[in-house]
């Protein structure tokens, strides 16, 4: 007897995008966040396994896309915690172990008020592609826990620290999962986890990267997302025969990946005219330099507000986003959603020809539609930040062989890396049609196919 299709051969890609998304969302409600991330990928590789059917029926007929959507498990724990006023304190904590077809499960801890099942899933599943992008043996997932480090002494992230990685540890294995850092967890903050896992399995291994190089960490393993950013755009630039050199670039966010995008652009010659945190912005008409630079990273770095700095030539504009400003590039790093359509239309509107994102996800929907509309150059984050985990994975490789990369290797290879990307992008985006090239259709596409063979050669687990 003959397998019975689920779908009918007259099915076409919008009507089983439809019924998948149905399915999807009675099974994960609410999860407002996830259900955009996977949106926004199917409607990139169903149209295209619908249009190349005797080459990928395969994936439909064993339900890849769904079973990928799907985390292999959700492990959510609660973390009890003492503040310095003997408070006692609770957090909910999280690992989403997503896929570990192409590796061990890798992704960040964030530790933010924000953070949710949904928050995690979305940033687990994107993770997936994005790993599978770097051609590195790792897989996908993503953690957590709703804690806010800020202004919390340096004894209470020791205490919160050591009571997540108390329940965390027996989920987690250099073979396993090997998470890493994000938003609210740092060097200071992994090495507390570390210090409470070794403690805990009396094994001195690389479960972490993002470790201080005195004990495993790689070096430019800070600097990688924000350096690895930059060389993806310059990558998608010199496709199209430009450059930075003198051109104005706007960046939001004044964290790491904010703080060493701008450095890189300024040794490129660009001129970055504005960051920002969740208070403000400021602007630099004459351009940011390396001094300045410097004041604003000691500034984020103990804790304070741009509205703090004091330099000769800046604008603080208090509330406000940086996207009216007129400039040539732009670099959304601080976080999901964070840049509207209105946002999109203004940057449209003053000409601006290249969007880069280095946080996950920050254009909305929306306002990813109105850039491919006005012609903008659209570098998606799960290419265009793929920096940070690709010397994670670096470090993992390390850490095995209990040897140390210099710095000017790591750099190398991050930057043969990122152009491996765009590659890839580039071959899974170009149009017949016209010039144009769909950065994002590239990069979901890649990462899928290279994650949905595994998966077929492991059968149906």
């Amino acid at each position: 007897m003959s397998k019975k299709k689920y779908y009918s051969p007259g099915d076409s890609a919008k009507k089983y995008l439809s019924c998948f998304e149905k399915g999807l969302k009675k099974r994960n409600p609410n999860e407002t966040e996830f259900h955009q991330a996977v949106n926004e990928v199917a409607k990139s590789i169903l149209p295209f396994m619908f249009d190349n059917m005797s080459e990928y029926e395969k994936y439909l007929e064993n339900k890849i896309l769904e079973r990928l959507t799907e985390p292999d498990r959700i492990i959510s724990f609660r973390v009890t915690w003492e503040d310095d006023k003997q408070n006692v304190r609770l957090n909910k904590g999280y690992r989403v172990q997503f896929n570990n077809s192409l590796g061990p499960y890798k992704g960040g801890l964030r530790f933010h008020p924000s953070v949710n099942q949904s928050i995690l899933k979305f940033l687990g599943f994107e993770q997936i592609l994005k790993n599978s992008l770097t051609g590195l043996q790792i897989g996908g997932g993503k953690g957590g826990a709703d804690f806010n480090p800020s202004g919390k002494s340096d004894r209470e992230i020791i205490r919160f620290c050591q009571s997540y990685m108390t329940e965390l540890y027996r989920h987690i294995g250099a073979n396993t999962d090997v998470p890493a850092g994000d938003i609210g967890v740092g060097e200071r903050e992994i090495s507390y986890l570390f210090g409470q896992y070794k403690r805990i399995v009396n094994s001195f291994e690389g479960v972490l990267t993002g470790k201080d190089t005195d004990f495993g960490g790689s070096l430019l393993r800070t600097e990688a997302t924000g350096y690895g950013l930059v060389y993806f755009a310059e990558s998608i630039l010199k496709h199209h025969d430009r450059s930075f050199e003198g051109e104005a670039c706007i960046v939001s966010g004044a964290g790491n990946v904010s703080q060493h995008a701008v450095e890189k652009l300024i040794e490129l010659k660009a001129k970055v005219i504005s960051m920002s945190d969740s208070k403000g912005f400021i602007y630099v008409k004459e351009g940011i330099d390396e001094d300045l630079l410097e004041k604003i990273k000691k500034i984020k770095n103990s804790g304070k507000s741009l509205s703090d700095l004091k330099a000769k030539k800046v604008e603080y504009k208090k509330d406000g986003k940086p996207w009216g400003l007129q400039a040539k590039y732009a670099f959304p790093c601080a976080t999901q959603n964070e840049l509207e359509e209105e946002d999109a239309k203004t940057l449209v509107k003053n000409k601006c020809e290249g969007v880069f994102e280095g946080a996950n996800m920050p254009c909305t929907p929306s306002a990813v539609k109105v850039l491919n509309k006005g012609g903008v150059f659209y570098g998606p984050g799960k290419a265009a930040n793929a920096g940070g985990v690709t010397v994670s994975g670096f470090e993992m490789s390390q850490n095995s062989g209990k040897i140390s990369w210099e710095r000017e290797k790591i750099d190398e290879r991050l930057k043969e890396t990122m152009k491996t990307i765009h590659d890839k992008c580039v071959k899974y985006g170009a149009s017949e049609k016209n010039k144009n090239i769909d950065y994002a259709k590239g990069a979901n596409i890649a990462g899928f196919i290279k994650v949905a063979d595994s998966m077929l050669d492991f059968g149906i687990n």
